[in-house]
């Protein structure tokens, strides 16, 4: 391995470290932009601001030719709001906030990876653009970046994501869906409160907020048909009372995933009906609040064919992973650009036989450094760039 190639993947993990540190949520990534344009300007690389806190970086901007298409590399910078508990030497600085996600590890592979295509850059077949996006934990950021003009002129795009319950060094790109859409509800139950020693001059939003949890928690199993990929979970009950006391109002969230916009729709009204029905039976009055979030991540399959392609030559015969795994039913703003250009999502194992893989967004999990290599790797292969000297 050369020493500039070693350099560049020992700066990534540091420098992925350093953002874990100080990780910032959705549309507040103020210091970590800071440091992505620092390090940006520091290699001479072009870059611009974009939807804020956003980052376009772009190299070999003169060329363009018919057999080369102007490729965009995607990574996303935001963190959760979630309290550390790794115990890391490098773990979180900030209350309550902290890379659940692996969007540090991501930042650091698309730095690496400007890195070494700067020293390539004039070898580059065509132009590249470097997407720091902010805000993907359910902010849309996708969304504003494209409507900031952050694929104009851009041909294809390219994005991926680590994945603890696959197997390091495994990598799973299918034609077609790779991450389910989602949704998000909240329920307002009204009832009657009053002295608990007195239920029947009551309307009980918790007795009735409970029917409808486990109501709600049957639509999957017994509306839909067994083969539908969907999810259905209540996630939260809130109902602050005095311990004699029943209160007048419950509130209840969830969340739903899905594959496509017709499962969608159908799930959400029927979470509708469930608790209409539920709510008259017990008699207590219910506002069903629903709201979209992202649609399926869904890739073009001559771009997810290249992925594969790249993957199998980089990593091995035995890299790529069972794509029965596949709709992963977490959600992705992803699919925002998917939407508009061709491209393609990868998910790359992160897990490692033998430990406890945490899943993303437990406050036990940290990124696997060393996909950082491997990564880069794909990215430079994906723009067609030279090979990194082994």
């Amino acid at each position: 391995m050369s020493a500039f190639w070693q350099n560049t993947i020992s700066q990534a993990i540091s420098f992925r470290r350093e953002l874990h540190c100080e990780p910032e949520l959705s549309w507040h990534e103020t210091r970590t932009a800071q440091k992505i344009r620092k390090a940006l300007g520091d290699l001479n690389i072009d870059w611009s601001p974009c939807a804020g806190t956003g980052t376009l970086a772009r190299l070999n901007t003169a060329a363009k030719s018919a057999s080369a298409p102007h490729i965009a590399l995607r990574g996303d910078i935001d963190a959760l709001p979630i309290q550390e508990q790794t115990g890391k030497s490098w773990a979180s600085r900030q209350m309550g906030c902290m890379h659940a996600c692996g969007h540090d590890g991501h930042t650091a592979v698309l730095l690496a990876a400007a890195r070494y295509l700067k020293s390539v850059e004039y070898q580059l077949p065509g132009p590249v653009t470097l997407i720091f996006q902010p805000a993907e934990e359910g902010g849309h950021g996708a969304l504003r970046m494209i409507e900031a003009g952050a694929l104009q002129g851009i041909d294809e795009i390219y994005g991926w994501h680590n994945w603890p319950a696959i197997p390091q060094g495994k990598l799973v790109c299918p034609d077609g869906i790779v991450m389910c859409g989602n949704g998000t509800f909240e329920i307002t139950v009204t009832g009657q409160g009053g002295h608990a020693s007195q239920p029947e001059l009551c309307r009980d939003p918790v007795l009735a907020g409970s029917a409808m949890v486990q109501a709600l928690q049957q639509v999957v199993a017994r509306r839909l048909a067994p083969q539908q990929a969907a999810v259905l979970s209540v996630t939260s009950f809130n109902a602050p009372s005095g311990l004699t006391v029943i209160p007048q109002q419950a509130v209840l969230g969830g969340s739903i995933r899905v594959p496509d916009v017709a499962t969608r729709d159908a799930i959400n009204a029927l979470i509708v009906e469930v608790v209409e029905h539920t709510a008259h039976a017990y008699g207590v009055k219910a506002q069903v609040n629903i709201q979209p979030r992202y649609n399926a991540t869904t890739n073009h399959a001559k771009q997810a064919s290249r992925v594969r392609a790249a993957w199998l030559d980089l990593a091995g015969v035995d890299a790529l992973d069972t794509p029965i795994r596949v709709p992963i039913m977490a959600s992705e703003d992803f699919s925002y650009y998917l939407e508009e250009i061709p491209g393609a999502f990868a998910l790359v194992g992160a897990g490692i036989a033998g430990e406890q893989a945490y899943p993303c967004h437990s406050p036990f999990y940290d990124f696997n450094d060393a996909l950082i290599e491997p990564v880069t790797r794909l990215y430079a292969r994906l723009v067609g760039a030279p090979q990194p000297t082994q």
